[in-house]
């Protein structure tokens, strides 16, 4: 008895522009829809890659710092818990404060919530954020970024004191 096997190729060197985005890959990723196995397929077909809402939030959110002008992230509670933390002995920024994400297979779409430092134009930092977040979104984790929406929750006033400067030590 004999077996014949054939081999199934998927082009994923391209992603198809309109309909939907399932079934196809965007260019630079591994995933391949379904996942393939079996000797006689390449390597980087074998298998497939999930990216978590996480890492698209940790990304986008580090993104979003890197742009002149963002003072902070995350609205007004947010911030205040974020200060809080920030304080305790061995706490680090959260990266995800002010970010909410939407993952599938192929596409991501990212809100931020942003406070900005007074004087800078308002929409150019949106714009560079923007531009920012995608651009990191896409090339580190290979998704489409559909939609960068933002909301600038405040103003960073020049003669505002920063959170920690306004608390003096009662104690030697």
């Amino acid at each position: 008895m004999t077996t014949q096997t054939a081999a199934i190729a998927k082009d994923v060197s391209a992603p198809r522009t309109g309909g939907t985005a399932q079934g196809t890959a965007a260019q630079g990723t591994t995933a391949v829809s379904g996942g393939v196995s079996g000797a006689d397929q390449p390597a980087a077909d074998r298998g497939r890659t999930s990216i978590a809402d996480l890492v698209v939030v940790k990304v986008a959110g580090i993104a979003a710092r890197e742009i002149p002008g963002v003072y902070d992230m995350g609205g007004g509670l947010s911030r205040t818990i974020g200060a809080v933390r920030d304080r305790v002995p061995g706490g680090r920024p959260d990266m995800r404060r002010g970010v909410k994400v939407e993952v599938g297979e192929r596409q991501a779409a990212v809100d931020l919530d942003l406070v900005v430092e007074y004087g800078v134009p308002i929409t150019d930092v949106s714009r560079d954020v923007r531009e920012n977040v995608i651009s990191a979104v896409e090339r580190i984790t290979g998704l489409e970024v559909v939609e960068v929406n933002i909301t600038v929750n405040d103003v960073r006033l020049p003669d505002e004191e920063e959170p920690s400067a306004g608390a003096e030590s009662r104690v030697e």
